[in-house]
């Protein structure tokens, strides 16, 4: 199965920007997912306030096992509103999320590519019309695509740190740039 270092994340796009979060606990890992929410909503509510649409985001999320990637997606979900469950879709490969929202309906599509071992796996599932809806697609271990995801918005990065965890946030495009300056 994967390891992060085997397939690095290497992208041609810029950083246009870096920032670095300590999440101690669970709590703290809670309270940055809430402002993630708040930063999705606020660039999906400035884009819906031009003549442009809102193109949705690509996040990549990446880390050993147990970094916590799943825990930041469910804390993003319950910070968008959502009080259902939330299952990793570590075997379902992706779950779909509607999320009522004062805008109107938020598409959220959480993916686990965990079990990949060929990139053309990816093709083979059908999953690019996820990317193209204007949908937030939450992927964990995106380095199993290959380069078949393209340049994401934004890469979490998730690294344990003692009890808690560090995270690198890194932005590739205006929108996630937007939102990682929110959060």
């Amino acid at each position: 199965m994967p390891a992060t270092s085997e397939l690095p994340l290497d992208f041609s796009a810029p950083v246009l920007l870096e920032r670095r979060f300590a999440l101690a606990d669970e709590g703290e890992t809670a309270a940055f997912g809430a402002r993630f929410a708040a930063a999705i909503e606020a660039v999906r509510d400035a884009v819906r306030g031009t003549q442009a649409h809102f193109a949705g985001l690509q996040v990549q999320l990446t880390g050993d096992l147990g970094a916590g990637k799943t825990t930041l997606v469910r804390a993003t979900l319950r910070g968008l509103g959502h009080t259902g469950r939330v299952r990793s879709p570590t075997y379902t490969l992706v779950e779909p999320y509607a999320i009522e929202r004062p805008g109107g309906e938020l598409q959220l599509y959480h993916f686990d590519l965990y079990r990949f071992s060929d990139p053309a796996e990816w093709a083979d599932a059908g999953f690019r019309e996820y990317f193209d809806s204007g949908a937030v697609c939450l992927v964990e271990w995106p380095q199993q695509a290959g380069g078949l995801l393209g340049v994401p918005d934004l890469v979490f990065a998730l690294e344990v740190d003692g009890d808690g965890r560090q995270l690198a946030a890194r932005a590739f495009s205006e929108s996630g740039k937007a939102c990682l300056e929110r959060c």
